[in-house]
């Protein structure tokens, strides 16, 4: 399945108030709480009334055995249009996308997009037994524990096949560290240094300690309406120009080296009215810094295999060349469920509405939003990408 969307047909929709609840690395707090900080965060951030949301399109794992109608019920909503997309990282650009056509299409004029997970310890346990039958049949009964093995996989691989080192690697998230610093919800507080990276226990080779994110519980969101609105509320806000979704790409391939990105790039890039040069800065889903680095080849702004090389060229950092993960990333923010394919985006809204935490990207016109989940780690890939602008570019 797959299907790209023109710009113009996005023209009179905008993304305003990106909030987060702030992470933390263990609670005891459900879901449920997460997503009612984050609309509480939302209303406050607006200036609008809890009756003017009338759309909400939920992320989630952990809302078992809830699902969003649920959540309408514990948040005192009453709602015209409702979502549920437990997708993991994609689940922020496919929420996005949905969200986009509600308002369009009059189905709502208000909608707010949430992406909210908890990791207290019985939520947890029910996610991970209902994630992916493949999981439970098909890959557990190998020994393999769970996703640092799958990306080890991977990682390996890409080493092998193109010529990466965990120098390379150790870059990205060492740059990433050093936005971190500056936003004040990332829960890794301290500087990285690529030796560090380096000399980290082994989790599975050849992965080792800051290859991983760390699994943790918090929300992100953003409220999708009509420009006249947000003009009318005086909220600054973000346009979009272009996204694509696609499911299950390229299942003929041997070994996931690519995604759905490959397939729907061209009409992502034309119909924003944009080429990869234009984006000033990229939010890539950063479970691991190998998938960062295929969604840099995905996107475009390398050849598959010349992503080691293009580490070598850039900095990475706000201030420096090609700008990623400003924030920090998950690898240093922290990943917080579905909320984790929400961060990019409310970063990027962030970004081009000057209502930054971290360190802003000078001059910043264009970005992208990318997400990805892996849902049975082997096939089944989601993926997805949004170009965002700020007003009037």
């Amino acid at each position: 399945m797959s299907e790209s969307s023109n710009c113009s047909d996005y023209a009179d929709v905008v993304l305003v108030a990106p909030v987060t609840v702030p992470y933390v690395r263990f609670s005891l707090r459900t879901a449920h709480w997460f997503a009612a900080q984050a609309l509480s965060q939302l209303l406050k951030s607006s200036g609008l009334a809890k009756a003017d949301i009338d759309g909400m399109s939920v992320g989630s794992f952990t809302l078992t055995p809830d699902t969003a109608i649920g959540l309408t019920q514990h948040l005192g909503i009453s709602l015209r249009w409702l979502d549920y997309i437990p997708l993991g990282g994609a689940c922020g650009i496919v929420a996005l996308r949905r969200a986009l056509r509600a308002v369009q299409a009059g189905d709502a004029e208000v909608v707010a997009c949430i992406g909210a997970d908890t990791n207290h310890l019985e939520s947890f346990r029910q996610s991970l037994g209902n994630f992916s039958v493949f999981a439970r049949d098909a890959v557990l009964p190998y020994g393999a524990g769970g996703p640092n093995a799958s990306f080890a996989l991977l990682t390996s691989y890409y080493m092998r096949e193109y010529g990466a080192t965990r120098e390379d690697f150790g870059k990205l998230c060492v740059a990433q560290r050093q936005s971190a610093l500056t936003y004040p919800h990332a829960l890794f507080k301290n500087p990285l240094t690529l030796q560090e990276y380096l000399d980290a226990r082994l989790i599975a080779d050849p992965i080792r300690l800051f290859d991983c994110v760390m699994p943790c519980a918090g929300a992100e969101a953003f409220l999708v309406m009509h420009r006249r609105r947000a003009e009318a509320l005086g909220l600054p806000y973000a346009t979009v120009r272009s996204t694509s979704e696609r499911h299950n790409a390229f299942p003929e391939d041997p070994i996931q080296m690519r995604g759905g990105w490959v397939q729907d790039r061209a009409r992502l890039y034309g119909r924003a009215g944009i080429e990869p040069a234009d984006v000033d800065f990229l939010q890539t889903y950063d479970d691991y810094p190998v998938m960062s680095l295929i969604q840099i080849e995905d996107l475009g702004f390398c050849a598959k295999g010349e992503g080691p090389e293009f580490i070598r060229r850039h900095s990475f950092t706000a201030e420096g060349s090609f700008p990623i993960n400003t924030s920090g990333g998950q690898l240093s923010v922290g990943q917080a469920g579905c909320a984790a394919g929400f961060l990019g985006l409310v970063e990027s809204i962030r970004q081009l509405t000057d209502r930054n935490l971290a360190r802003p990207v000078p001059r910043a016109r264009f970005a992208i939003a990318a997400g990805f989940g892996m849902i049975t780690y082997d096939r089944g890939l989601c993926s997805g990408a949004a170009v965002l602008g700020r007003a009037g570019a």
